[in-house]
Parts: C-alpha cells; structure tokens; sequence
C-alpha cells in the first residue's frame, strides 16, 4: 500500500484554515462560515483544479500533481516564497531530484574557520544541518553563548533558544526568535522528512518545551536569510543586530550568520564594548583544537 503523505495533508489543512476569502478575490456566496479561512472547493477554483483531486491531495494521498499545478496551488492559498517552497518539497517537484542528505557528521572547512576568525570584530556563527552550532567566533560566543563549552548533542540553536533560561531571558524578542526557529526547522524538516536525527530533535522539543509544540501543530515555515534581533546583554545592555546569511558553494546543508550593528547606533557602540572585552581574553593560535562535532 502506498505511503500517505501525512506532512503535505496537514500543511495544505492549515494553510487553508489561514487564508483569507476576500483577499484571494472570491465573491460572497451568502453562507455563513463555520470554521475561519478557505473551502476546500474554494481553493480548487482558485488552483484550476477539481475539488475532488483537491481533497485527494488534503488527505496525502499518492499522487504528484505537475509543477504548474503546484504553482497554482501556492498563489491559491497565498502562500510565500519559503511556504511554495515547502509545498514542492513535500510532494517532491523540486526542480532538481530529491536529494538524501548523508548521515555522516558535518565538519567545517578549515577556511570557513579562517574567515570566522577574520571577522572576530563582528559576531559569526556556522550552522549546520537541523540548527546545529558548528563554530562560532569570540564574539558570537560572547554575545550568545560559548556553544563549545556545551555538551555535543546540546550544541544546537533550537535547542538552546527553548531549553536555557539564559537564552530567554537574552532576547528581548524571544518569542519572534523562538518561533522563527520552529519555522525554520520545519521547512528543513520539509526537504527531508526521513533525517533520524532532526526527528528525533523535534521529539525531545515537543516533549519539552509547551511553546515549541504549539508553534510546531501550527505547521508555519520560514526560511531565514535576514532580519534582526532585539538583545538584552548581561555586560553591555541592549542592542539590536541585523544579521545575513551565506551559504558556501557546493555545500548547502552549512550556512554562515554574520551579525552586525548600524554604524555610530549605540548598538555598534555596544558591540564594540564587548569586542574590546571579549577580545583581550587569551585567544589560541591558528592550530588550536576544534571541538569534536557532534
């Protein structure tokens, strides 16, 4: 018996309990909502398909819609750019073949340490796979926390942003940046749905965190490649970064964060206080040992 598509049923049941009637254009048909968002059938007009192929597909059953007919599914439940993405991956038309991620350990390149190295006067964090914290410069691990000081399988931003009190009580946007961590993680869950590993992260979140259960029922993806973050320093008070990402050529699963403040802000004042105190400390040369990765 073919396998149901659980994960793309209950994204297409929540995407549509989200969307919005007269923002996708349809005209009142005079009867009264029971339940907020869209009709089945209604999305089915709005995607050009039948609403019987529509249920068919809400149900997880095994069939693989065409790309045009995925497009159409995403524009018809308004769905942005990392939410389209999402569906693709949960029916598996991604533009290129579904790619199995190797269970081997992740390592970062010795010239991905140089280049963290390099930008020690600003802080800089390597994630890997499932948010797992593979570097981070002195001034990462002074403004967030020293990630090697940790156990390996605690070595984990997810982990971290729900489990430490001390990463609550950092960020003054705790909520914002603990959910778009939940986001984040479940459009990753999205592109490999079979990774042992994140599903046995995402077990011991729900088990242990209420707010990460809750925000995980909800099925939102994000994917992070920009924003902010409101922080309340222990040493230099607040501050408000804005971080970018980078993702090396040829290795996709490893993504450089670099963080930085508006020139002349008191936040760039604030970071340059704590660089001038966490960069006098003792640093090893270039040969120091790397942590072991997790």
């Amino acid at each position: 018996m073919a396998k149901t598509n659980r994960e793309l049923a209950d994204f297409l049941r929540r995407a549509r309990s989200q969307g919005d009637p007269s923002r996708a254009g349809l005209p009142p048909d005079g009867r009264v909502r029971r339940v907020p968002g869209l009709r089945r059938e209604e999305v089915a007009l709005l995607a050009g398909v039948s609403t019987d192929y529509y249920a068919r597909l809400e149900q997880g059953r095994p069939i693989v819609p065409s790309p045009a007919v995925v497009e159409a599914l995403g524009r018809a439940l308004g769905l942005d750019a990392a939410g389209r993405a999402h569906l693709q991956d949960l029916i598996g038309v991604t533009a290129a073949p579904a790619r199995r991620r190797p269970p081997s350990v992740q390592r970062v390149r010795p010239g991905l340490y140089q280049l963290l190295d390099a930008l020690d006067g600003e802080p800089a964090l390597v994630l890997g796979r499932r948010t797992d914290v593979l570097a981070a410069n002195q001034m990462a691990k002074a403004l967030f926390t020293d990630f090697e000081q940790l156990p390996p399988r605690q070595r984990n931003y997810a982990r971290w942003m729900f489990l430490d009190d001390d990463a609550r009580s950092l960020f003054v946007d705790w909520a914002d940046q603990a959910r778009a961590a939940v986001e984040s993680l479940r459009f990753e869950v999205g592109r490999d749905p079979d990774d042992q590993a994140t599903i046995a992260l995402v077990d011991d979140l729900r088990a242990r965190s209420p707010e990460f259960d809750q925000w995980w029922e909800q099925h939102r993806v994000h994917q992070r490649t920009h924003g902010s973050k409101r922080l309340r320093h222990p040493l230099v008070g607040e501050l408000t970064v804005e971080y970018e990402t980078l993702s090396p050529p040829g290795d996709p699963d490893t993504t450089l964060y670099a963080y930085t403040a508006e020139a002349g802000s008191p936040s760039k004042r604030a970071l340059d206080l704590l660089a001038s105190w966490s960069l006098t400390s003792p640093r090893p040369g270039p040969d120091r040992p790397r942590p072991k990765p997790s």
